[in-house]
């Protein structure tokens, strides 16, 4: 019997989580120069890190020597004058994956189940399994969350309830006030995380104060990165809001160093740059219409889309991804979904979107 045989079977039977391909990875396989190669994969921020963020880096590389902050003083300081919220309620992540997992760390065992939709997160099962626990998953709605199954299929057994607006990878949308209306009714005892990884692209119109409900809501966690629009997806920055209680809870299990001091520093310079924000959103805004155009005039249909990517079906997913890649354009391919005639397509820059319409064009023909 093999050392690997002992392992838990909950967590032999799982898969690894799959990421977009990198730029390098590609160029390998198909000699196309990196510098020629067009990455739409990821849901990154196509502009990079603010100038703010990236002179705060660079300054915080001279103690790249210590340890950071464990408790992230200066950060959670920042977030909370931002958001008007305590420290206590904050904890900081590698990024909003590693939030997800400390929740399923501190409140699920072996036997207990969480819920979330179909075409959902992929780690929201990943967390689920890896701590010996059920997955409830409740059949889509339109492609998006259907809260009355998802209340529904709440049990005895249910301690997390994940919710992702605007979900990846779909980029359906719930309006605030059916959430807020599903959390007056949930179980007090169940944690609904509530994962608003893409809200900065959210237009004015369709925002909502989900940390003003935390004060009625102590079983509601908001989990937000600072990886998507503010663009630190390389240095993994992220953070929830929720009552002190839960907050000290997960900070019990949190690994002690789990931001770094270079990604803190930049964090808060980031927070500051409100003008490379509203850039980031108004290039999202106008390129999402662009490839909405283009798949228009394609005869494609697509998924109307509040994130910074959109899904578009194009037929055979993995036949148009593989013409895609040899041209040197990476998008995501979403079989592992459930969805294998879709793509899903990150914005870029204008001339990034210009290059991947015009490959898609030639691989649909």
């Amino acid at each position: 019997m093999s050392v690997a045989s002992r392992a838990p079977a909950h967590i032999r039977s799982l898969s690894p989580y799959q990421p977009g391909k990198p730029i390098a990875e590609l160029s390998r396989e198909t000699g196309i120069p990196e510098a020629d190669i067009v990455k739409l994969a990821s849901n990154e921020n196509p502009f990079g890190m603010s100038p703010r963020a990236k002179v705060a880096a660079a300054a915080a590389l001279e103690e790249g020597a210590r340890y950071p902050d464990g408790n992230a003083f200066a950060l959670k300081d920042a977030l909370a004058k931002k958001y008007g919220v305590d420290a206590a309620q904050l904890v900081i992540g590698n990024g909003s994956n590693d939030l997800l997992e400390i929740a399923t760390q501190a409140f699920l065992s072996p036997g207990d189940s969480t819920v979330f939709a179909q075409y959902s997160f992929a780690v929201y099962p990943l967390a689920t399994l890896a701590r010996g626990a059920r997955c409830i998953q409740v059949a889509a709605k339109n492609y998006g969350h259907d809260l009355e199954a998802m209340l529904a299929a709440i049990d005895a057994s249910t301690r997390i309830v994940f919710i992702a607006n605007p979900n990846n990878p779909t980029g359906t949308f719930l309006p605030g006030s059916e959430i807020e209306a599903f959390l007056a009714r949930v179980p007090q005892d169940v944690l609904v995380v509530l994962d608003e990884a893409y809200t900065e692209f959210l237009p004015a119109e369709k925002r909502y104060d989900a940390m003003g409900w935390i004060a009625r809501f102590p079983n509601l966690l908001v989990s937000r990165t600072l990886c998507k629009a503010y663009g630190l997806a390389g240095l993994r920055l992220g953070y929830s809001v929720s009552h002190p209680e839960v907050a000290d809870l997960m900070n019990r299990v949190r690994q002690p160093f789990n931001a770094s001091i270079i990604a803190q520093a930049a964090g808060i310079a980031a927070l500051e740059d409100s003008e490379f924000l509203q850039k980031v959103a108004e290039n999202n805004r106008h390129g999402l219409a662009r490839l909405t155009s283009a798949f228009t005039e394609l005869g494609l249909s697509f998924l109307p889309s509040s994130g910074n990517f959109v899904t578009v079906r194009v037929g055979d997913g993995a036949k148009i991804n593989q013409a895609l890649l040899k041209q040197g354009v990476i998008v995501r391919p979403i079989a592992g979904y459930g969805l294998p005639e879709w793509l899903r397509v990150s914005i870029g820059l204008p001339d990034e979107n210009e290059r991947f319409i015009a490959a898609l064009r030639k691989a649909l023909a």
